[in-house]
């Protein structure tokens, strides 16, 4: 099959690769960076046994995120159920305002909006189900959206593979009882975010700039997607200042964090086991009554 993508990707753009370069990968894909005949540089994300969908999603994502216009997104140039070509963007080391620059660039990556909570389509987070498409009550209420598609669709997962324990399922049914008053206060304004943005999602440009990789894009509040990046090492304090100049966050955006923490955390659990479980109970447990 390796060869075979190769391939295709001739057929398709009517040229010869002749050169290859493995630079590993995540942790679900391989990655490698390919050269034609004519000189042209390309990034490649293969995956073998992926969904079906899983890179054709990605692509749409990616799409989205440069309908915006404001932060550097690599152009989808080909995909297929095994791989998605992108351009390749040669990378370099941080500008000076790199951290101040960024901070303003994802708040008004935040400014473009839509009308309804979700997206058109389905996608993934990681390779985990990531659930856009909900009933007309939830795309105009941003708490029921993201009680519904977000913690509960990731809940009866966990349920699933046996993760939820008696634990969990109490302090489930407690943040259930009490999500209007945790999440009063939320914007119910649909941003555009990126959906899965931490250290290893974005890359620095040859511009020293940042580059938006690896979206799980979706219309949602965008307190969630700043949540995200406070996750597996956070970013500096000068981009939350930037973003807090440009777009102030509204009253209470510190109290409800955890919550927005809370859906990535159990996908990890969901994702990479066990390992993740003690963290997704001290989430739940943070909004114990």
């Amino acid at each position: 099959m390796k060869n075979q993508i190769y391939q295709i990707i001739e057929s398709e753009l009517k040229t010869k690769v002749d050169y290859v370069r493995s630079i590993g990968g995540g942790c679900i894909n391989d990655a490698e960076i390919i050269s034609d005949e004519k000189g042209n540089s390309y990034f490649l994300k293969k995956n073998l046994y992926s969904p079906s969908d899983m890179f054709f999603k990605e692509a749409n994502g990616l799409n989205e995120l440069r309908k915006a216009n404001v932060i550097r997104v690599p152009a989808p140039i080909l995909v297929n159920e095994k791989f998605l070509l992108m351009e390749y963007i040669r990378s370099s080391s941080k500008s000076k305002n790199f951290d101040e620059n960024f901070g303003r660039a994802f708040a008004h990556l935040h400014k473009f909006t839509t009308n309804h909570f979700g997206f058109y389509e389905d996608n993934y987070i990681g390779s985990t189900p990531q659930k856009n498409i909900s009933n007309d009550e939830e795309k105009n209420d941003w708490t029921k959206f993201y009680w519904n598609n977000r913690i509960m669709f990731q809940f009866r997962l966990l349920e699933k593979a046996g993760y939820a324990d008696d634990r969990m399922r109490k302090l489930i049914r407690n943040i259930e009882d009490h999500i209007d008053e945790i999440l009063a206060g939320s914007e119910n304004i649909p941003s555009l975010l990126h959906g899965d943005l931490w250290s290893g999602n974005y890359i620095i440009d040859d511009n020293g700039e940042a580059c938006l990789i690896d979206p799980a894009v979706y219309y949602g509040n965008r307190e969630a997607d700043l949540a995200m990046t406070k996750l597996f090492g956070g970013f500096s304090s000068t981009f939350y200042k930037s973003y807090q100049e440009e777009f102030p966050l509204p009253v209470g955006y510190e109290y409800r964090e955890n919550i927005y923490k809370l859906y990535h955390v159990m996908n990890h659990l969901n994702l990479f086991g066990g390992g993740y479980y003690s963290q997704t109970i001290s989430l739940l447990s943070f909004y114990q009554r």
